[in-house]
């Protein structure tokens, strides 16, 4: 009776987190699903993992989904390189088989009575495909101390590939210090919505957060606080390459950023020779932006550059290099435009690529470059600009991207009016900022690239990135709060082709995942907008 029981309950959970007169509850919504008719299939601890022999990423995958199904050593089912015997259900990961046009991070996942395959087009898409299976797992899976199976998994199909190559968060860890735990944590609710870049703001006015060992004093000084005063706090050499390990293995990339010239008190305060006039400015904790600048005429700032880009670079296993960029207020055009050009030289002697904010497309820009826009300049049809000023310079900004995109640039999408989740859900929110507008869960989800940015060649946006600025935001739990729901419709919006896409159909799937969040412990925030599935 007790395991009759709670196969029950598990069929009343699974039936309340699917969105009624929807086939699945799976965000992003995949490329294509078919629901098969039939009972669902169950998996238990006897389900056996059968993997690609001898090969050692899919090992670990495997062993990944084997510690989702079973929260023990003893509960967890095997992974094995050979299958079992024909009697013995299981779950077969392969490498092999997958169609060529679902790329790298590409999946087909078909769940059958006799056994579920997933066929990844590469290792990345293996473990997307293993992200899915978890979303059609019933949500009590993710609670670490229960344990009640077996877990019914609806018989379907799906094939899947992502429509960006970029699909990110930021985490602004220097307003307030996230310690590694916490960005691991991180981490993992964006491997659950298939996520890829973490972009990590390293140092702003109010903090320098990273160990350079051939510059001690931007740690002993420049981290010794944060906004309001409190706490501080860097990463060592050592947590940082450790934090580089943990993304690599969830298929995070991360994407290290050091803002300059501006954005840069921290590092003025601490090593006097990069001011102008060699004196130190005290610490600041305040929230004020474009005041502070390293002296782009002295050679001192570049040696400067060329240490702390070269000591992080070679802990980074991504491609790409941030170098910030933005509202730079106490130097000349000609100066800044210099200045990029100087830095983005030093960025490719370290083997990286530069990334830096959209004010970065006004100097020459070498081709691989990625711009990423974060002013919500671009407006859809019938919206006018507030003033003449801001009309000429959203005509600047248009020209000067259409210029570095014609130059082979490339364009990462942060419109802060969509994309900013540190923008307050409503005005009542407590937490965020406005200073872009109300950014609710539809603002953050139901609008089109194409339409907003008109005129950009669709082959020159990498993908969308969601920045989370931490002005306001103290603990994980604030982070968490703003980040979700908004988060999981960024990943969508990254992820699934425009037509996959529809905002009444998305909110019954986003409401799903209430029941499945509570069991992680995340601190999200109950939009009104969305029909929230009730916590059994």
């Amino acid at each position: 009776m007790l395991v009759a029981g709670a196969v029950f309950a598990l069929s009343v959970l699974q039936v309340a987190c699917e969105p009624p007169g929807s086939v699945h509850s799976i965000i992003p919504n995949p490329l294509s699903v078919e629901r098969a008719g039939g009972e669902p299939v169950q998996v238990s601890d006897s389900t056996w993992i059968v993997i690609d022999a001898g090969d050692a990423q899919v090992r670990r995958i495997g062993e990944l989904l084997s510690a989702l199904i079973g929260n023990t050593i003893e509960t967890q089912p095997p992974v094995v390189d050979a299958p079992a015997d024909g009697a013995t259900p299981r779950i077969r990961l392969t490498l092999q088989g997958a169609p060529d046009s679902l790329g790298s991070e590409g999946y087909a996942l078909n769940v059958t009575p006799d056994e579920i395959v997933i066929q990844g087009g590469g290792v990345a898409g293996l473990f997307y495909g293993v992200q899915t299976l978890r979303h059609l797992l019933p949500p009590l899976v993710e609670y670490s101390a229960a344990h009640v199976r077996p877990l019914p998994v609806p018989a379907l199909r799906v094939v899947d590939r992502p429509r960006y190559a970029w699909r990110g968060a930021m985490l602004d860890v220097s307003r307030h210090f996230l310690p590694p735990e916490d960005v691991e944590r991180f981490i993992d609710w964006m491997a659950l919505y298939k996520l890829n870049r973490l972009h990590l703001h390293l140092a702003d006015d109010q903090g320098w957060r990273i160990e350079i060992p051939s510059w001690p004093a931007l740690t002993e000084q420049g981290a010794s606080t944060e906004v309001g005063g409190r706490g501080g706090g860097f990463y060592t050499t050592a947590e940082y390459a450790a934090l580089v390990r943990y993304a690599d293995e969830h298929f995070v990339t991360i994407v290290p950023e050091i803002d300059m010239p501006g954005h840069t008190n921290a590092a003025l305060a601490s090593v006097p020779e990069l001011n102008c006039d060699g004196v130190a400015p005290p610490l600041y904790t305040g929230t004020e932006v474009g005041f502070s600048a390293l002296c782009p005429s002295k050679e001192v700032t570049y040696q400067f550059l060329d240490d702390v880009i070269g000591e992080i670079s070679a802990h980074t296993t991504g491609a790409w290099f941030h170098v910030g960029g933005d509202e730079v207020r106490t130097i000349s055009d000609d100066e800044y435009a210099g200045f990029i050009e100087r830095v983005q030289a030093i960025v490719a002697s370290h083997g990286k690529r530069l990334v830096g904010w959209d004010e970065v497309a006004s100097a020459p820009l070498r081709p691989g470059s990625i711009v990423q826009v974060w002013r919500p300049l671009w407006r859809r049809d019938g919206e006018a600009a507030d003033d003449t000023a801001t009309a000429a310079a959203a005509t600047r900004f248009r020209e000067d991207l259409l210029r570095a995109a014609a130059s082979g640039s490339q364009v990462l999408l942060s419109p802060a009016d969509r994309l900013y989740l540190d923008m307050k859900y409503d005005v009542t929110t407590v937490l965020g900022l406005t200073w872009a507008g109300v950014v609710d869960v539809r603002r953050a989800y139901d609008w089109e690239v194409s339409e907003v940015f008109a005129g950009l060649p669709a082959e020159s946006v990498v993908g969308v990135e969601a920045p989370l600025w931490s002005e306001t935001l103290g603990t994980l739990s604030d982070f968490e709060y703003m980040a979700f729901p908004k988060l999981a419709g960024v990943a969508e919006l990254g992820w699934s082709a425009p037509a996959r896409r529809s905002w009444h159909e998305y909110r019954l799937r986003l409401g799903a995942q209430a029941p499945r969040w509570t069991a992680l412990g995340l601190n999200f925030a109950r939009s009104p907008l969305v029909p929230w599935a009730p916590i059994l």
